[in-house]
């Protein structure tokens, strides 16, 4: 491992990339092989045999899936690879998003029989929201029906970039022994006979795969030169390019997200790590090679770049709070901390003193005593210190942009067996809380029940799960719930609401007159936008201001079901002022209480969250699975056939999905799997909208 690092030539030698796939594609057995060809680990740990050096929590290796994002660190060819193996399930996108907030590049696995699935798509589009350059990594070569090219098709196809296939496979299926780098012309084979970890041989070439390699390297040149105007300079100089240029143009659109350089391999056998390392260095970048960061202010007026000598910042992207301390994980983007430096949190104002440093490796860690631009590390002795949180030098204040948090989709209701363990359940809750910020705790004004909000069934049992094997006490666990929201299907023009008060001292008053109209064509469009057309001065612009965050207030509660409304567009049309009566307030207390009043004469609407289901079954099981879905109120987008499987695809209620998996468990006979994502609002039927949808939470508790 290299020394800390104190200049900006050693922050070249630097990769923080993240690990990201679709459940099952490997991502954790692609971690344990990086760690384990890099001399950090002396045996490999299996998923199935819950001995895995990053899926180290007892729920994570009892359910076989990544839950939790998790960090670790190792060498490479005199680079040091800070890396972050994140979850492939829908339910934990947050930890994803997080994790990607931080990042310089990542590796993207793909399953070389199924391809693109789609919760691989959904962390694309999640990097891409983020510009995280990326490389493909076509994982399982080794399995029946295996197949780069369809791969490789399937990634223009979904995700849309050049995709650049740096390697040709040697041997298909069980005979996949190894690869031709198309970019050096050699060949990569890894022979572990006897069943040990393969050892690579370099070598030229085989006569086999001479052509075919001399073809795809012309067809790479071809399409790298199409897109890299140096890369294009010298091709039509030369008719080919050099494997310096050819580098060159992939790191450069690597980095511009022009192009993914595709590898492939088999992580479970051990087969094209070593390339994938050496990718990793060659083309994406160092903490020098990405955007200084900026404060979210524009009176901040600074910039951040990697440089370990200026202002400390860094942003805190994960807190682990449990009985023997508290972990608050950061990226550092500029300057250095020792410990026992003081550090100020710039949202809160707060000042705190940084006890220990460490270098984390999964559970466990190494003390530092510094770190510096580029580190990725965890700190000791913050308090108060939350995800998305921003530490700086105190004498340098600067905010950074924190990461989106999504808003929940399910709750449950939950309260503890035992009344003696009711204040236990409610501090396990505020960690958690802590801990995730997509967990949502809340009282139900109506029941006063506590009510857990997430996004989605597994994601809210792994948290009960959680505050049981902890805490220690028994949790009662109410029937999940749906988010439900309200929209405006007809809207309301020139609703004129006046607020008056008078009471003794100061009045107030406000007058205003709201357009309202729904936001999209279609019903299930989401947000608010807020627009003024006042003319000639007749309310102030501070006034205006006011009226729009009055009408924000009244998103909270819609009339039909005391549900947040969304997908509405309000415009201030009109209004007036008194000139000792009008303020801020009034001006608020009249675009909440006025939007309140146009909602009730508006026609609305009550909308239910539905989600993409991909839904995989032997082709006898179709029949059945289709009426399935069809009476879970499904709507069949697509069917295609895949090695003797059939893959559906269908658009579903969220509330019907609650226990999908053990029925689709039961017609299949444990054959058939399935994964879905988020897609959105539409609107409820006429029963759920009847009864003003289900309140989350509002069932009694089991």
């Amino acid at each position: 491992m290299r020394t800390r690092p104190t200049t900006l030539d050693s922050l070249a030698t630097i990769r923080n990339l993240g690990i990201l796939a679709h459940v099952d594609a490997g991502k954790t057995t692609v971690t344990e092989r990086i760690l384990y060809a890099t001399g950090t680990t002396h045996k490999r740990g299996e998923v199935h045999d819950g001995t895995t050096v990053t899926d180290f929590d007892p729920q994570e290796r009892d359910r076989g899936i990544t839950i939790f994002a998790a960090a670790v660190s190792c060498a490479w060819d005199g680079h040091r690879i800070n890396l972050i193996d994140t979850p492939g399930h829908v339910d934990f996108a947050d930890e994803v998003e997080r994790a990607l907030r931080v990042l310089d590049g990542a590796v993207a696995v793909f399953d070389a029989v199924a391809g693109v699935e789609p919760q691989s798509e959904s962390v694309w589009r999640q990097a891409d929201r983020h510009r995280v350059p990326r490389i493909a990594f076509v994982n399982k070569m080794d399995r029946v029906g295996a197949d780069l090219d369809t791969a490789v098709e399937s990634i223009r196809e979904r995700l849309h970039p050049a995709p650049l296939a740096t390697q040709l496979p040697i041997g298909t299926e069980e005979r996949f022994t190894g690869v031709v780098d198309l970019v050096r012309m050699r060949a990569l084979v890894w022979d572990d006979a006897g069943g040990a970890p393969g050892t690579l041989v370099e070598g030229p070439v085989p006569d086999g795969s001479r052509d075919e390699a001399l073809r795809r390297r012309r067809l790479l040149e071809e399409a790298v030169a199409e897109l890299h105007p140096a890369a294009l300079e010298e091709f039509c100089d030369r008719e080919t390019l050099s494997g310096a240029t050819l580098t060159g143009a992939l790191r450069d659109l690597t980095h511009s997200g022009a192009g993914v350089v595709v590898l492939c391999g088999s992580a479970y056998r051990d087969r094209g790590v070593e390339p994938l390392l050496d990718a990793v260095v060659a083309y994406l970048p160092s903490p020098l090679d990405v955007p200084a960061v900026r404060g979210v202010h524009e009176d901040d007026g600074q910039v951040r770049a990697a440089d370990p000598q200026a202002p400390f910042a860094a942003l805190a992207f994960k807190v682990n709070a449990n009985g023997t301390g508290r972990l608050t994980y950061v990226r550092v983007y500029s300057g250095t901390i020792e410990k026992g430096d003081t550090v100020r949190d710039a949202g809160s104002g707060r000042t705190e003193r940084v006890a220990r440093i460490l270098r984390v490796m999964a559970d466990r860690h190494a003390q530092l005593d510094r770190a510096a631009a580029g580190d990725i590390v965890a700190l000791v002795g913050l308090k108060t210190a939350r995800a998305g949180s921003t530490l700086c030098d105190p004498a340098a204040p600067l905010l950074l942009e924190p990461p989106v948090v999504a808003e929940p989709v399910v709750s449950v209701a939950v309260e503890a067996r035992r009344a003696t363990d009711t204040g236990r359940l409610a501090t396990a809750l505020a960690r958690l809380a802590e801990e995730d910020p997509s967990l949502v705790v809340r009282t139900d004004d109506e029941t006063g029940q506590t009510v857990l909000s997430g996004m989605g069934e597994l994601h809210l049992e792994v948290a009960v799960e959680r505050i049981r094997q902890e805490g220690g006490f028994e949790v009662a666990v109410g029937r999940p719930g749906v988010a439900h929201r309200e929209t405006v299907l007809r809207g309301v023009r020139g609703l004129v609401h006046r607020h008056v008060k008078q009471d003794g001292g100061a009045g107030q008053f406000a007058h205003i007159v709201l357009d309202v109209e729904p936001l999209g064509g279609e019903v299930g469009v989401t947000g608010f936008e807020f627009r003024s057309a006042v003319v000639g001065g007749r309310v102030p612009q501070e006034y205006v201001r006011a009226v729009e965050t009055g009408c924000r207030d009244a998103l909270a509660e819609g009339p039909l079901g005391g549900h947040p409304v969304t997908g509405l567009r309000v415009t201030l049309t009109d209004g007036s002022t008194h000139v000792k009566d009008s303020s801020d307030m009034a001006f608020r207390t009249a675009g909440r209480s006025g939007l309140r009043e146009a909602l009730r004469t508006c026609a609305m609407a009550l909308l239910e969250p539905v989600a993409d289901v991909t839904v995989t079954v032997p082709a006898d099981a179709v029949g059945g699975v289709l009426g399935d879905l069809a009476a879970r109120r499904g709507r069949v987008t697509g069917s295609e056939s895949r090695a003797g499987s059939a893959v559906l695809t269908a658009t579903v209620p969220l509330a019907e999905l609650f226990g999908y998996a053990t029925r689709l468990r039961s017609r299949t006979q444990g054959r058939g799997t399935f994964t879905t994502r988020p897609a959105g609002y539409a609107m409820a039927p006429g029963p759920v909208a009847a009864a003003g949808g289900s309140a989350p939470g509002a069932d009694t508790v089991r």
